[in-house]
């Protein structure tokens, strides 16, 4: 399934801006990509019709994932069981990026000392330890 738009929720809008400046990423998109990953990591399925809403941050899918589509695809496919043709595919992806910002958002809310890197290396060492 090609597509060419995906947008967070209105909520997610404010929090791709905070959490790109905390962590001092450049981009938004690097903080997309991080949230996708989260999100897959945290082994959560989500339904299709899971969506609340589009009212927030719009990303093309070459913004949003560069030159590592087939990777974000191959995860996502993977996670689900699905071909790469699958019409719910944008629905997931959608769908993870919003549960991954609010997850970050939801760790640093709670841990305001967290510092960007410390916080994003201990999300990556605990990750590869699951492996």
């Amino acid at each position: 399934m090609v597509f060419s738009q995906i947008r967070t929720s209105s909520r997610n809008r404010e929090i791709v801006i905070e959490l790109t400046r905390k962590f001092n990423l450049g981009a938004e998109n690097v903080i997309a990509r991080i949230a996708i990953g989260y999100s897959l990591q945290s082994g959560i399925k989500f339904i299709p019709t899971d969506i609340k809403d589009s009212g927030g941050k719009e990303y093309s899918r070459s913004v949003l994932f560069g030159n590592y589509y087939p990777i974000y695809l191959a995860m996502v496919c993977t996670h689900y069981q699905i071909g790469e043709n699958n019409k719910d595919l944008p629905r997931y992806f959608k769908l993870h990026l919003d549960h991954g910002l609010q997850l970050i958002y939801d760790d640093i809310t709670d841990n305001p000392n967290l510092v960007g890197y410390d916080y994003l290396f201990d999300r990556i060492e605990n990750g590869l330890k699951e492996i």
